[in-house]
Formats: C-alpha cells, structure tokens, sequence
C-alpha cells in the first residue's frame, strides 16, 4: 500500500468559510498568513514516516508550474497580497518525493481576497513605458497609432473585465465611444494592446484638434464599475488624441502578461543540502561555590539571524550533463544532476537559467548544429515537466566545439575515436543565486586574564570551551572549485596560541578550545574595565561555512568575545549644605525687615557660591575590584575622583537649576504682588553599589548585573511662606479680589499697633522635607533597573496657618483690650510639591544618573475673617503663586 499525505487543510489564519468549499478551496484573508498542515495520512503511513519533513509546492492553477516549493515538518505558511487576490487560485499540495499527484485530488485550491480596486492606470506608447502626461499637450497620439493601456489592481487577479472608452465632452454628456470585453486582469494586472484607435474617430462628435479619452471599468462577472481608492469610477485621465490620421488599420486589441525581469531572490527561504543547522557552546560557570555546565544555542536553523544589507552577494552555478554520439537521450547519471538542479531551482525563486548544448565535431557541423539545440531543448522540457516556469528557461544550441569542417562543409577529422570527444556533447547548464550571508552572530563570555610572567602568585587558567555543530553536510554542495568543506576553524585575534599560531582548525562536529580575556593583575590602568560590557574584549572567530548559511567563507559566523570576570564596588556621598531664601512683595514696616534681614543672609552666600564658582559640597568617595575569581583585588579610590568630581558638577548643576527656579518663583511672585518668600534645602545623598558580568537565562549576551543601594535625606527640602495679611493688603489696593474696606481697616490697624511698638505676623507656611532610601536595588544593563529604570519622587507638601503678635515698647490698656479681641480664622489650602524624576539606570556605556527637576507650582485658596471692636469683615484669597515647571539635567555617567 502506498504511502504519503492523502489531504492537507488549513489549521491557522483567517479564511472565509461561506467562500470556500471543504476539502477543495479555500479563500483567505488578504496578506494575512495562513498555515497548511497535514490533515490525513495514506494508510501504509508509519509514524517514523510522519515526523518526516513533506515537500510542499504552490503551483498555478492549471498545475503545469510550481511556483515554489519548501520542505518542512511543521507545514507550509502562506499568504496573498492584495495584488493577487481575485478569482485566481493557486494550488497547494504535499508529497515525501517533492512529485506531484495528478490523479488525486491532494491539494487545495487556494485564492484570497479583498476589495475590488483599480490603483494605478496609466496610457503609453510602448507595453511597460513612461506614462503619456495628459498635461503636457505635445505628448498625444493620433488615430491610428498603437497604444498600451496598464492597469494596476487589487481583488481582480484571474477576473475578466470590460473597458469602457469614454471620450471628454463639453457642455454635454460624456460619450462612450468604444468597449473591450473579456479583458484579462493578469498577475494583478491589466495589460491592454489597443491597436483600433482609427476606429474611434468616427464616433467622436465635433471633433476637436485635441480630443481627451479616459476609461471606465465594469467587472464582467459582477457587472460592477471598478472604482479607486478615492472611489472615483474614472480612470485614464487624459489621453490625449491629436485630429490627425496615422493610420487606418483597426486591428484586435490584444491581452498581454505583465513584462517580467527575473532576478534571484534575495528573502527566499534557504533550503540548501549544503548546511548546518544548530551551534551550540557549554562552558563551565562557578555559581554559589559548584561548578554548572551552561549550554547556550548560539545559532539555531537560521532562526533570529539578519541579512547583511546592501548588495547581496551572487554566485554563479554550473552542471553539465553528458551524451552518448548522435544522441538526445539524458541517461541516469544526468537524470540525477538534472533532479538535483530542478529541486534547487524551485527552491530558490526567479533566476534565469541558462542552456547550452554542445556537439563534437565528428559528423557535418550543419547538423551538429541542430543536434546541440535538441539537447539544449531536451533539458528544457525535463524542467518545465517537472514544475519549472519554462520563461525563466533559455536554451541554444551552440553547436560543435571547435569545429574542423572545411570550406566545403566535408567533416575533417583526422582521428574519428569518440573517446576524444566525450566532453564535447554535453550540455552546461548555469545560473546565478544569491548567497545566504547573514550578520555574525556574537557570543560573549566571562574568562581568566590573560596569563603574563609577572604572574607568579596565582597563574589564571584558561577557560575551556565545547563547541558543537550538529546537521553539518557539504556533500552537496553547488559550488565549482571553492566548495564548501565540512570543517571549521577558529581565529585567535591579536594573540598567539599554541606555538605562535593563530588560527587552529577541527574537522570532527564537536571540539574543545581554550580561551582568556585581556587584563592582568598588574594592569596599569584596570579602571578602564570600570563597566565590562563597553571594553573591548578578547576577540575568536569561529568559522563555520555551507551554502545554506554564512555561505560566504571571509566572514565570521560566531564571534566569541571574551570578557574579564571583574566585580566591582562603590561607594559615594555628597553632601551639600546651603541655604537660599529670597523674598517679594513684602510691605513696609516691621513685617519687611524680618524677611529682609534672612534674604540679605541668604544673599552673601549665594554671592559666595556665584564669585568662587564652587558649591561647598562635602565628597566621600570609595571604589574597588576584584578579579579572577577573587584571587586579585585592588582600590582604585583615587584613579575614580575624576570621575565622581564630573559627577560633583552635575550636582552644582542641579542647584543651579533650583537658584534659576527660586529666581523665576520670585518674578511670578511680583507679577501677582502676593507677599512670599521661599527657602530651598539642598540634597544629600548616598550610594552604594556593586556590579559584574553574568549570563541570563542561556542568553547569548552576557549582562551586567549587581545591586545598588542609595539614599536622599533630604532629597529636596523646600519652604515658602505667604504673609496673609500683606495679601489681604495687596490685593485690596489692587482690587482685584477682597474687600479694599476690610485692607485699609487692617493696615491702620497694623500700622497703629507698629506705633505702640506691636509687629502683627500672618503667615501661611508650606514647607516638605522629601527622603528615599532604596535598598538593593537590581542593576540590569539590558533590561535597565528594577521599577522600569526609574524612582518617582515628590508628594504634597503640608501647611501650617500662623498668627504672631509681638509687642514691644508701651501701650495702654485699650491698646491691650483690642489685641485680645483680634479673632482670625482661616482655611487655606495648598496642593504644591517639589520633585521630580530621579532616574538611576544603566546602559552599554555605564551607570548614570538622570535627574529630572519638577515643581507642581503653588496655588492659595483661603478665607480669613477678622474682628477688631467695632469693625467685623472678611476676605478671600484665590491666586496662583508659583506656575509649574520641569527641567531635565540629562544622563551623567559614574
């Protein structure tokens, strides 16, 4: 009993069951993948058999060409581009011998679709010119003349269509001056030689020197006019017609298929006898004190791999097959060279081949002639029956190999011993393909330093390494003289190994090799190692090479970088200690001295800071490593300053911004003539951290990885204070809000108390001392820190509502009495913080901090009612102080 697949179906992807039949077609979804699969078994199938790969071919729809075939165990994916969706069906069918089964019925009939639109159209003069510009009047035809009219569609492909010629009318209803029928929408497209413009002359009224004609569209099976993607049901717009006679001939108009230039394919999949499939490495890692073997797939059946950009690289491919004297007849050894060169090219898409035949000289040349066509041809036929696109096929016949014939066309051979001229009869068959050449794939992993003589204490072992290559065949490799062979080798970069090689070569699958990084325990300058990932490392190149991957031999497949096993620990503290106040719109008396004596502190100091250009910033500093296992440490506090004192000028930056933020808060502050004074806390801070190399989860990457730990006490301190009362003043004079009765009775009654030597203080005090302290936090430099990279901070600042009377000086008891019977009550509220985003990540060139500066603004909304003796009143506050801002210091590298 036979063996093989009896049906296939379709088992993922969007279809449309009410447009389909079971078990016979199938219509999908435009560009959208489908998967087929084997839906049942012949019965003498075993289930060895089953986990076999199939070869899956897409055929046209009369079955005579095989558009591409691909073997595969998990089925065949496959979708249609709106082009190509229409009434078309491809054929899509599987066998273990790649032979199609024409008395069966397998495979599925397969088309897509979507909606029916015309994209482009065009007129020209020639079958795939220049358009003919309708705007530019010289370019025209005249009666007679041969035009070609390309249309370019969606949903249509395999329709017949009906072009209406319609001529532009003035005045009056367009025309419809001729009609074509059974027009063929072919590979999407439609390709129409009109060769009757003469006959349309005569149906034109009051013809003009310049007439103008479009086309509508009607599809023949719907009978629906084809609109665009404006939805506009014209098309063409304009041919020009000259009123002039070329000629009178008004032959058929002709379907023609699109005109195409084939061209090996650069994104096809590779399937190539000439492969390897899986590298793996295993190397030995020490984790919690016990060795771990760690297996990492670095390549993976081309999965994940990109293509080199550019030109792709092309390779030209010869066979040639032999014939017996006199004779057409392929034998078995050709056969075979011939089924192997068929199942390439109908894996590899659109190159064009190339025939040639030859004969020897025995026999007249005049027939030789013809004999090396009819091989050539022979060969042909065997392709095209077997599935190929006979277009792609050219085959001539170039007759004997120098050839001996005299002027009188007798045969001239001294020794007629066929032996001699086996070579001569034969045929070559070439063609070019682009060749697989991805991007190196890059391995990194953590090794010993590099052994020197100084190293006497603890000599570094080097680390060992297991390559395996599995799947590795040449055999069949299609290449002439620089065939691919079945071995690998491994360059050793800059270092000698063994005695002075630098290359070393294995032919067996599997191979060991041993490796080191660059840094020794007297390293003049280990700092540079500071962050591991962006040295650069000790570097292998694995050389592994087939037709099916990396097929070009010059360029490296694996990429081994090796890198130190150093760890590293830090730790910082800054500390910054000053204090800035400033403050507006104070209003005269007692009240303005007491704010204008700490602005004037405050002021000496920030004129301090701003002449020395230094910020009194306190610098603890401490930073160390080791490596090799531990065998090696060293401190490098000192050769790390520099790089904390850059750190240092971010910091001053930092409080510049906060100085240029105090600076714009006192502007907005005049603008609204609200009485505030504001004071800034600077931050203190510390860190600590460590950091290493190490693999994840079997990547091929290695991570740097660690903990860090930091603190901000306080990260921003911050205070404003609002005087009520001078508010109240302010914006009573200003009359804007309050109640200018209820300021001027406040001001006397301030003023009279600042006679007796009594200050009255009103104040609103918003004020917030903001901390973090973070504890082991998680350092990953290719998925950035724990919390997405990033620690918010900020929150809402708390208000405290003060009423102060000093007094001083003498007063009488009436005096005593009102200040008894002040009453003030207010409810204020303040919804204003400082903070901001303080973003401690890390990335391929280091650890960074990213401040970003945030201020929510200040808005005050209170009521304040009041009760001196005889007089009773009340105001309302409602003002936005401060406008909010944000300001973003940029990355700083440690």
């Amino acid at each position: 009993m036979a063996k093989g697949v009896k049906k296939i179906k379709v088992t993922q992807g969007k279809y449309y069951p009410k447009m389909s039949v079971p078990r016979q077609r199938v219509t999908i979804v435009a560009e959208q993948d489908v998967v087929f699969q084997v839906e049942e078994w012949l019965p003498n199938t075993s289930a060895e058999d089953k986990k076999k790969p199939v070869i899956w071919m897409r055929q046209t729809h009369d079955r005579k060409i095989i558009l591409f075939q691909v073997p595969s165990t998990t089925g065949y994916k496959f979708s249609i581009l709106k082009k190509f969706c229409g009434s078309y069906h491809y054929y899509i069918e599987a066998s273990f011998s790649g032979q199609r089964d024409f008395k069966n019925n397998v495979g599925l009939y397969v088309k897509g679709w979507c909606e029916p639109k015309i994209i482009s159209s065009k007129w020209s003069y020639q079958k795939g010119g220049a358009s003919i510009k309708n705007n530019k009047k010289a370019q025209h035809i005249s009666y007679g003349h041969i035009v070609h009219l390309n249309l370019q569609t969606e949903g249509l492909n395999g329709n017949n269509l009906i072009v209406e010629l319609w001529n532009q009318q003035y005045a009056k209803a367009d025309k419809q001056i001729c009609v074509y029928t059974d027009v063929q929408v072919i590979d999407g497209e439609v390709n129409l030689k009109i060769q009757n413009t003469y006959a349309w002359m005569a149906h034109v009224n009051n013809i003009q020197n310049l007439e103008e004609f479009y086309i509508k569209v009607k599809d023949q099976a719907s009978g629906k006019y084809i609109k665009d993607n404006l939805g506009d049901d014209l098309h063409a717009i304009y041919l020009n017609v000259k009123n002039k006679i070329a000629t009178t001939n008004t032959n058929v108009s002709q379907n023609q298929t699109p005109t195409k230039v084939y061209k090996p394919d650069v994104n096809s999949a590779r399937i190539e006898p000439c492969k390897f499939e899986v590298i793996k490495i295993t190397e030995t890692e020490v984790k919690d004190g016990a060795p771990n073997n760690t297996t990492v797939i670095v390549f993976d059946k081309g999965n994940g791999i990109k293509q080199i950009t550019g030109k792709a690289q092309q390779k030209e491919i010869q066979r040639t097959i032999y014939y017996e004297i006199d004779s057409t007849i392929i034998d078995k050894g050709g056969e075979a060279i011939l089924n192997n060169v068929l199942k390439f090219l109908l894996e590899h898409k659109n190159s064009i081949i190339n025939l040639s035949g030859y004969a020897c000289v025995i026999g007249k040349q005049n027939y030789n002639k013809g004999l090396s066509q009819r091989r050539a041809d022979i060969v042909k036929k065997f392709f095209a029956d077997g599935g190929l696109d006979p277009r792609r096929i050219t085959s001539t016949g170039k007759g004997e190999v120098d050839p001996t014939d005299d002027k009188m066309g007798r045969d001239n051979v001294k020794y007629k011993n066929e032996k001699d001229y086996i070579n001569n009869r034969r045929v070559d068959i070439s063609f070019t393909f682009n060749e697989h050449d991805a991007q190196t794939v890059v391995y990194e992993v953590i090794a010993p330093s590099k052994p020197t003589v100084l190293d006497k204490i603890a000599v570094p072992v080097k680390k060992e390494i297991t390559i395996d290559i599995s799947g590795f065949e040449t055999k069949a490799c299609f290449r002439g003289n620089d065939k691919h062979k079945k071995e690998s080798y491994i360059v050793d970069v800059g270092q000698a190994i063994d005695a002075g090689n630098t290359k070393k070569t294995f032919n067996t699958p599997s191979f060991n090799y041993q490796i080191y990084s660059d840094l020794s325990r007297f390293n003049i300058a280990p700092i540079q190692y500071i962050w591991p990932s962006s040295t650069t490392p000790n570097q292998y190149h694995l050389h592994v090479h087939s037709c099916r991957f990396f097929s070009n031999n010059k360029r490296t497949t694996v990429l081994i970088n090796a890198y130190p096993d150093i760890k590293w620990e830090l730790a910082v503290e800054f500390l910054v200690n000053v204090s800035n106040y400033k403050a507006a719109n104070m209003p005269a008396g007692n009240i303005f001295a007491k704010h204008q004596e700490k602005s004037r502190e405050a002021g000496y100091r920030r004129w301090r800071m701003n002449e020395t250009g230094k910020i009194p910033i306190s610098i603890g500093v401490g930073l160390s490593a080791e490596w090799n296992n531990g065998n090696s440490k060293r401190s490098f506090t000192n050769e790390f300053s520099d790089r904390i004192e850059a750190v240092a000028k971010l910091i001053s930056k930092s409080i510049t911004v906060l100085q240029d933020a105090i600076n714009y808060a006192q502007s907005a502050a005049k603008q609204t003539a609200i009485p505030v004074g504001f004071d800034i806390r600077y931050p203190k801070f510390t860190v600590v951290g460590k950091w290493y190399l190490e693999r994840l989860n079997n990547r091929n990457l290695l991570n740097t990885v660690g903990e860090i730990g930091f603190g901000f006490n306080p990260l921003i301190g911050a205070e404003v204070v609002i005087d009520i009362i001078g508010a109240a003043i302010a914006l009573g004079s200003y009359a804007t809000t309050g109640n200018p009765a209820a300021a001027r009775l406040i001001g006397k009654f301030r003023a009279g108390l600042e006679k007796l030597g009594a200050s009255v203080t009103f104040t609103a005090t918003f004020y917030g001392e903001l901390s973090i302290m973070v504890d082991a936090l998680k350092i990953d430099a290719i998925n950035g820190i724990d919390m997405q990279g990033k620690t918010t901070i900020g929150g809402k600042m708390g208000a405290t509502i003060l009423l102060a009377i000093e007094i001083g000086g003498k007063f009488n008891k009436n005096s005593k009495k009102y200040i008894l019977d002040f009453k003030a009550a207010a409810r204020l509220q303040g919804d204003s913080f400082f903070g901001g985003d303080f973003v401690i990540n890390s990335d391929d060139k280091g650890l960074f901090i990213e401040p970003i500066l945030k201020f929510s603004g200040v808005k005050i909304t209170g009521e304040v009612e009041g009760e001196i003796g005889w007089w009773k009143s009340n105001f309302k506050i409602e003002e936005i102080v401060i406008d909010k801002s944000e300001h973003s210091l940029g990355k700083k590298y440690f």
